[in-house]
């Protein structure tokens, strides 16, 4: 059902409205046909959040359900910086180059 929701909110199918709404006196009706009460939104409403706690933070690089090793290092500012405009560049995180980096030099020098 998010996923019918999210489509018909991006086809303008759906309008957001800034209000307090029942739903069950006021129901919407999605494009499949499926009836958003309040007790389906409040459903929709948990899914979303328990997909975003168990979407947050990068995968284990160790195994599920562990935390991966840390390296930490200082650096000048402009390697900071030209770290962060990469990753702005290529679409990526920071942490993604630096870790990129990091393999990149140890498969020559390793």
């Amino acid at each position: 059902m998010k996923d019918e929701l999210q489509r018909a909110i991006a086809k303008g199918q759906v309008k957001i409205i800034d209000d307090d709404r029942d739903l069950d006196v006021d129901p919407i009706t999605l494009p499949d046909g499926t009836v958003l009460d309040n007790a389906a939104a409040e459903r929709l409403g948990d899914d979303v959040g328990a997909q975003a706690v168990a979407k947050r933070g990068r995968p284990s690089l160790t195994a599920p359900g562990q935390h991966s090793p840390r390296v930490t290092a200082r650096v000048h500012p402009d390697v900071k910086a030209s770290v962060e405009a990469v990753a702005e560049r290529d679409g990526k995180r920071p942490t993604d180059i630096v870790r990129e980096a990091i393999e990149e030099y140890l498969a020559v020098h390793a």
